[in-house]
C-alpha cells in the first residue's frame, strides 16, 4: 500500500510513495549495522562536530524545508520556519555540550581507578509523528547519533517527503551513507523492525495506544524504549493571577501548531472568583486565531493535518456539549474542502466529558471552574496523563511550591507555557510515557552506562 501525501487545506492528493518490502528493509538494516561500527568508534567530538554542517544547511534552506511541512501537514509557514530554526539550535547545542555529557566520569573507590563510561548501543528505531515532522525527528536522532548510535526512522505515513528530506540533509552534511536512514513503511512492519537483532532500542513520540503497542513489542525482545505520548495539560489560574497574561498565555499554548501538540495547554482550570473575567479574556485571545492559508506568513491557524483527525475532534466537542458543556467560541465544521476547524472554547466542562478526561488534539480548549486553589490542584492531577502543566499566580513563592510539589507532570511552568528546550529534559509520567529527551538526560537514554574498575 503506497504512502500518500494529501494537502490538508484542500484534500488534494499530491503524491504517492511506494512502501518498502521486507527484503529491502532487511537490506537497509544490514547496511546501517555495517556503518554503525566505524561511526561508534569515532571520537565523540568528531561525531558532534558533523552537526555544525547540519545546522548550516537547516538555516540556509529553512524556507524550503518549512514549505514541505506546510504542504504535507498544514503547519502555518511562520511556525514551520521556526521549527527548522529550532532544529538548528538543537544541533548547535549538542555540538557544544555532547562531548561534555558523554565524557567519562571518575568515581573514587578503593580501586586504583573507577569510572563510568557511556558507550553506544547500536541501531535505534525512531517512530515519529506528523505534528512536528522535523523537530521530533531531530530531537530524538541528534543525541542518539552523537552518542555513537545509528538511527532508522519510521515516520508518520502522511509526511513521507519530510522523512526523505531529513535523510537527505544528513547525507549532504557528510554523514556516513547509512548512519541515518528513512524506512518508508507503515506501522504494520514496525514489529519486524523492533524484533530485528540489530535494533537495540526504540524511541517513539505518538499516541497513548501507539506507545502501548511499541512498548509491548519491544518488551518481548527486552529492548529499551523511550516513549513521549499524549497529554491533557492543566493550566491552573488562581484568584490572584494576572488574568490578561494568563488568558493570552493559555491561548498561545493551546493554539501552537493548531492545537496539535501533546504539550499544549488543554484544560484551563480557573478559580470561580475570576472565572467570568478570565473566560471573556481567553475567548478574545482565541478569537485572534483566524483560519487562513497556511502558506501566508500572517496566518495563525491553518487546517488540521487530516480530515479524520478533524472529525474526531469535532465529535469530542459535540459529546461535551451533549453532556452539558457550554460553547463560548467556534465548534462548527466549515463548509469547504480540507481539514479545517476553528478555534473553539468550551466551559462548564465536568468529569467524564472528553475535554476533561481525554486529549483534545486540535484547536479546542476546555475551561473547568473550581472553587479554590486546593480543588484546582486536585482537578489538575485528576488525569491519567502527566506531560506538562502550568500555574498562574502573582505569588511567585506559592507558584514555585505548587509547580515543584503539587502538580504531577514532567514539566511545569509558572506564569508561562511549557515548551521543549534543548537545555532542559523533556518527557512525561503516567500515560504520557517514560524516559527523557534533550539535555544531558536525553543523550544518556540510549547508551551503555558502563562501570569500569581497575585494580
Amino acid at each position: 500500500m503506497p504512502l500518500q501525501t494529501l494537502n490538508p487545506a484542500t484534500g488534494e492528493l499530491l503524491r504517492e510513495y511506494p512502501e518498502m518490502e521486507l527484503p529491502e528493509i532487511l537490506s537497509i538494516l544490514e547496511k546501517v549495522q555495517e556503518d554503525f561500527g566505524p561511526w561508534s568508534r569515532r571520537p565523540v567530538a568528531k561525531r558532534a562536530a558533523r552537526f555544525k554542517r547540519v545546522a548550516e544547511i537547516l538555516r540556509t534552506e529553512k524556507k524550503a524545508f518549512a514549505a514541505v511541512m506546510t504542504k504535507e501537514m498544514g503547519k502555518p509557514i511562520k511556525e514551520a520556519v521556526s521549527e527548522i530554526e529550532k532544529c538548528a539550535w538543537l544541533c548547535e547545542y549538542y555540538v557544544e555540550k555532547g562531548p561534555e555529557f558523554l565524557a567519562d566520569q571518575s568515581i573514587e573507590t578503593e580501586a586504583s581507578e573507577s569510572f563510568v563510561t557511556f558507550q553506544p548501543l547500536g541501531i535505534v528505531l525512531a517512530v515519529m509523528p506528523w505534528n512536528f515532522p522535523f523537530w521530533q525527528v531531530f530531537r530524538a536522532a541528534v543525541p542518539a547519533l552523537i552518542a555513537g548510535n545509528a538511527v532508522v526512522l519510521k515516520h508518520a505515513s502522511n509526511v513521507p517527503e519530510c522523512a526523505l528530506t531529513i535523510e537527505a540533509i544528513f547525507q549532504r552534511a557528510g554523514f556516513p551513507l547509512n548512519i541515518f536512514r528513512t524506512l518508508m513503511v507503515t506501522s504494520a512492519n514496525a514489529a519486524v523492525i523492533v524484533a530485528h537483532p540489530y535494533v537495540q532500542g526504540v524511541t517513539l513520540t505518538g499516541s497513548e495506544e501507539a506507545g502501548k503497542k511499541i512498548a509491548a513489542q519491544a518488551g518481548t525482545q527486552l529492548k529499551k524504549t523511550v516513549l513521549e505520548l499524549g497529554g491533557s495539560d492543566a493550566y491552573l489560574v488562581l484568584a490572584d493571577a494576572d488574568l490578561e497574561l494568563a488568558a493570552k498565555t493559555c491561548a498561545a499554548s493551546r493554539m501552537i501548531n493548531g492545537g496539535q501538540t501533546c504539550i499544549s495547554a488543554k484544560r484551563f482550570i480557573v478559580v470561580e472568583r475570576v472565572r467570568a473575567e478570565f473566560e471573556k479574556a481567553v475567548v478574545e485571545a482565541m478569537r485572534d486565531y483566524a483560519m487562513g492559508d497556511p502558506k501566508q506568513p500572517d496566518t495563525k491557524l491553518g487546517p488540521m493535518a487530516r480530515t479524520d483527525l478533524r472529525d474526531e475532534l469535532h465529535g469530542q466537542v459535540q459529546r461535551c456539549l451533549n453532556e452539558g458543556a457550554t460553547l463560548l467560541l467556534g465548534g462548527e465544521v466549515p463548509d469547504k474542502p480540507g481539514a479545517w476547524y476553528p478555534a473553539t472554547v468550551l466551559t462548564d466542562v465536568k468529569p467524564g466529558m472528553p475535554a476533561y478526561s481525554d486529549e483534545l488534539f486540535g484547536p479546542a480548549a476546555a475551561i473547568i471552574p473550581v472553587k479554590d486553589e486546593a480543588e484546582g490542584i486536585a482537578v489538575a492531577n485528576d488525569t491519567r496523563f502527566g506531560l506538562g502543566a502550568a500555574v498562574f499566580t502573582q505569588d511567585i513563592v506559592e507558584g514555585r511550591k505548587i509547580a515543584r510539589e503539587e502538580l504531577h507532570a514532567g514539566a511545569v511552568a509558572v506564569n508561562d507555557f511549557v515548551r521543549s528546550d534543548p537545555r532542559l529534559p523533556f518527557g512525561g509520567i503516567k500515560a504520557s510515557g517514560y524516559g527523557r529527551e534533550l539535555a544531558n538526560f536525553g543523550i544518556h537514554e540510549f547508551v551503555n552506562i558502563k562501570t569500569v574498575v581497575v585494580k
